[in-house]
C-alpha cells in the first residue's frame, strides 16, 4: 500500500485495503491480549512486596482478557469458506398484510443500525415501497470483515406480534417477513451465465431523485429463466453500472444454488422454505401482551425487544454460530 502509483488502479487498491482489514481482524486482537498478558506479568512483578496496590489493576486486566478470549472464541466461529465476505441481503413482507410490510421495514432498520454499530457499510441496491405502508422488497449490501458470517444467522423467517398500528380497533397482529442472506462473490468467480436464461429488464427508477436518476429507465431487473433467481438494482444513475451491479448479485445467488446442490447449505430456503407465515418462522418478536424475542431454532431469548429492534442482535447471532459449531462437531 506504501508503493508509488497504489491507488493508480482504485478497484485494485480497494481489494488489497479489503485484505488488510480481515488481516487486522484476526492479528490485532491476539496482539492485545499478548500484550495483556505482558503487562500483567510486570504488574505482578511490582507487587511483590505489595500485592494490594496492583490487586485493582490486576482484576481490571483479566476482565479485558476474559472478554478478549470470548471474542477469539467468537472469531473461530466465523471460519466458512464465505463468512469473510460483505453480505447481501433481501427483505421481503409475508402473511399479515400491512402489518408485514410494516414490519419489513422494521426489520431493515434493525440490520442498518447493527450494521453501523460493527462500522459496517450499508448500500442500497433496491428499494420498492409497498402502496400503504413499509416496503414490498428492499435488498442491501452490508460491507465489512466477516459481514457474511454473521449475517447468515439472521436468514429465514421473522414472526412479529403486537397491537396493529393500522388497525382501528387496536386488535393484536401476527405478521411476517423473511430475510435471504447471500455473500457477495467476487467478479473472478466462474458461473455461467447463459443469454439464453436471461431476462433483462429497464424500468425508470424510483426515490428521492435527481439528475438522471428519474428521467431515464437506469433501473435494471434481471430474471434467470431457469432458477426463478430475481435481481433488481437502481441505486446508480448509469444503466451500465446498475447492469454490474445487478450481475454480481445474481452470480452470487446462482454460486450459492450451486453449492447448495453439494451441501444442502441453502436447500432449505430456496426450496422447502414454504410459505412466509405461521409454522415456518426461526424467531418470534412479540410486544403485546408481553415483551419477548426469542429464537427458535437456539432458544436464545430477551425481554428486551426494542433493544433488539435497535440492533442488538450478537446474542442471537452467537447463540446460532455456536450451535452450527456444535453440529457440525457431533
Amino acid at each position: 500500500m506504501s508503493l508509488p502509483g497504489f491507488w493508480d488502479e482504485p478497484e485494485r487498491a480497494q481489494k488489497v485495503v479489503q485484505q488488510k482489514k480481515l488481516c487486522f481482524q484476526v492479528v490485532d486482537p491476539i496482539d492485545r491480549l499478548h500484550q495483556l498478558v505482558e503487562d500483567g506479568h510486570v504488574l505482578i512483578d511490582l507487587g511483590a512486596d505489595d500485592p494490594k496496590a496492583v490487586e485493582s489493576d490486576l482484576k481490571a486486566g483479566r476482565a479485558i482478557l476474559e472478554e478478549g478470549l470470548h471474542g477469539l472464541e467468537f472469531q473461530l466461529m466465523l471460519g466458512g469458506p464465505h463468512d469473510m465476505s460483505n453480505a447481501i441481503v433481501t427483505l421481503q413482507p409475508g402473511a399479515g398484510g400491512v402489518d408485514a410490510s410494516d414490519f419489513a421495514e422494521m426489520m431493515l432498520r434493525m440490520y442498518v443500525k447493527w450494521a453501523n454499530k460493527k462500522d459496517y457499510e450499508v448500500l442500497e441496491m433496491d428499494y420498492q415501497k409497498a402502496e400503504e405502508a413499509g416496503i414490498k422488497n428492499v435488498t442491501i449490501i452490508i460491507k465489512g470483515p466477516y459481514a457474511y458470517g454473521r449475517m447468515k444467522a439472521e436468514q429465514g423467517v421473522h414472526r412479529l406480534v403486537r397491537i396493529s398500528p393500522f388497525d382501528g380497533n387496536a386488535r393484536r397482529q401476527t405478521s411476517f417477513a423473511s430475510v435471504e442472506v447471500v455473500p457477495e462473490i467476487e467478479d473472478d468467480l466462474t458461473i455461467e451465465i447463459r443469454k439464453e436464461d436471461l431476462r433483462v429488464d429497464t424500468y425508470r427508477a424510483s426515490g428521492a431523485g435527481g439528475q438522471h436518476v428519474n428521467k431515464t429507465d437506469s433501473a435494471i431487473r434481471l430474471t434467470h429463466l431457469t432458477t426463478g433467481i430475481v435481481v433488481s438494482c437502481q441505486t446508480e444513475r448509469s444503466q451500465h453500472k446498475n447492469r454490474d451491479s445487478a450481475m454480481k448479485a445474481l452470480r452470487s445467488k446462482l454460486y450459492q444454488l450451486e453449492l447448495s446442490k453439494r451441501e444442502e447449505e441453502l436447500a432449505k430456503f430456496y426450496g422447502d422454505r414454504g410459505s412466509i407465515s405461521w409454522g415456518n418462522q426461526i424467531r418470534s418478536y412479540v410486544l403485546q401482551p408481553y415483551q419477548m424475542c426469542k429464537d427458535l431454532r437456539t432458544l436464545v431469548e430477551t425481554s428486551d425487544v426494542a433493544g433488539v429492534l435497535d440492533g442488538n442482535l450478537d446474542p442471537f447471532i452467537e447463540g446460532y454460530l455456536k450451535k452450527r459449531k456444535s453440529e457440525a462437531k457431533a
